[in-house]
């Protein structure tokens, strides 16, 4: 494969990564998507406490929070890509950009998909919200641009 090639490959692969990233922001901010992750840690929260200790129960909790979370992102995204959206392609895109340590509410989400730790700690701060240790739980929450690192 020459240089040319390489580079239109790449500037496809770019493209379709943030064509997906833009479907998901659309559909993380609906209120379907919103409605059904806060039924989810309604119905959990107060199973998770701090600490570093894990029960058996998170991983059950953690397992049905990526189907419904997955399923529901997945078919959202062949609807709005005519059937187009490829996981393995997303997948392998979205760990070769984590290394360059992407920020954001999306990555956030796609990451407690992906990572134990970071659901546990949406948890507990969620719990801490709902007892009212935050008056605002997107208080921590921010959103920034992509910016190309150097």
């Amino acid at each position: 494969m020459d240089f040319e090639e390489n580079l239109i490959k790449i500037q496809n692969s770019t493209e379709y990564f943030d064509t997906v990233i833009g479907h998901i922001e659309d559909i993380v901010i609906g209120e379907e998507f919103q409605t059904l992750v806060n039924q989810f840690m309604d119905c959990y929260y107060l199973v998770f406490e701090p600490g570093e200790e894990n029960k058996i129960a998170y991983t059950e909790i953690y397992q049905k929070y990526q189907f419904l979370v997955e399923t529901f992102i997945v078919e959202s995204l062949n609807d709005r890509m005519r059937n187009m959206f490829d996981m393995e392609r997303f997948a392998r895109e979205l760990e070769t950009r984590r290394r360059a340590q992407l920020d954001g509410e999306i990555f956030e989400l796609l990451y407690t998909l992906t990572d134990f730790l970071t659901f546990k700690e949406m948890l507990l701060d969620y719990k801490s919200f709902k007892e009212g240790a935050y008056d605002e739980l997107s208080q921590d929450f921010s959103v920034t641009g992509l910016q190309k690192q150097s």
